[in-house]
């Protein structure tokens, strides 16, 4: 199964990095893509909450897929749901405090595939998926550090 996982250390307390990992409004803002989300059912990022969001993947510049917050544990983990029509993508967000401030972890674990699917999207995630997702960490870095 293909999965990554992708750290980061902000010079932050961990209750200053949260909002930005925990509201999927804010990732709008370390996006490196066209990037939107909208609440369909329930309190916007509280678990359970369902959403839409539409953006940019390397296989597809409008993909648009529905999720659900499956985790939130303040100042520690969030976690949600991408429901693709290959199946659920899994997100986590971990933030570690440290002595330069919090180390955030993001991890992506794809779903199950068939063998050709599985083959071309690690192949598409290891020629083109990581760099962007280490892109996306260094902008949350860049616009908490900024913010602060």
């Amino acid at each position: 199964m293909t999965q990554g996982s992708f750290t980061v250390t902000i010079r932050a307390a961990p209750d200053v990095v949260w909002p930005w990992v925990s509201q999927l409004e804010k990732h709008v803002e370390w996006s490196t893509k066209p990037y939107s989300v909208e609440w369909i059912s329930g309190t916007p990022n509280a678990v359970g909450s369902r959403y839409r969001s539409a953006g940019s993947i390397p296989t597809d510049k409008d993909h648009v897929n529905e999720g659900e917050i499956t985790e939130s544990v303040p100042n520690q983990r969030f976690a949600l749901r991408a429901d693709d029509p290959e199946g659920p993508f899994h997100n986590t967000y971990t933030l570690t405090p440290t002595a330069e401030g919090t180390s955030v972890t993001f991890r992506l674990v794809f779903p199950k595939m068939s063998p050709p699917k599985a083959a071309i999207g690690a192949l598409i995630f290891n020629t083109t998926g990581k760099a962007d997702i280490r892109r996306r960490m260094a902008l949350l870095k860049q616009r908490i550090e900024a913010s602060t």
